[in-house]
């Protein structure tokens, strides 16, 4: 079973590869994954802080040259978006999204609320007891309704 899973891997490699090759055409001097499946489903990556600072060029051209979607690899997720209540962190998240507006992007933001990475003050009070149901319900709510409302239409999945 370790060798199929290898095997396995670099045989779905090699038919992508191979899709890429057969969609090329002559006017097509840069064959590209994102080329080779247009139209049929997009294929993306995740994007990690560098790549969506700009500080990682390689990487980002990469992004942009072969994937026709990105999902923020942790930007987006509410420990880093609301680190205090009613603190919002929207600098990363934004540039997240220009990014992907600006290349075209199918822009996936991320989970809007995970429990092992939300922040700690989501679930219990000033004196670390957990919250009732009610306040839990309501730090939600006011959560989701910043994230929605402020990238309503510009984020697709």
């Amino acid at each position: 079973m370790k060798l199929l899973t290898p095997i396995l891997s670099f045989s779905l490699m090699l038919l992508l590869l191979c899709c890429v090759q057969a969609k090329s055409t002559s006017d097509d001097k840069n064959p590209s994954l994102k080329n080779a499946l247009d139209g049929k489903f997009y294929i993306g990556t995740a994007l990690n802080l560098k790549q969506i600072q700009g500080r990682d060029t390689a990487s980002l051209k990469i992004v942009k040259d072969q994937f026709a979607a990105i999902v923020a690899e942790n930007c987006m997720k509410s420990m880093y978006m609301q680190p205090k209540e009613g603190e919002f962190f929207f600098d990363d998240a934004d540039k997240f999204v220009e990014l992907g507006e600006q290349n075209h992007l199918f822009v996936t933001g991320h989970c809007l609320i995970w429990h092992s990475q939300a922040p700690s003050w989501f679930f219990t009070d000033d004196k670390g007891k957990d919250v009732s149901p009610e306040v839990l319900k309501e730090r939600m709510r006011n959560h989701i309704t910043t994230i929605v409302n402020r990238y309503k239409g510009r984020i697709k999945g």
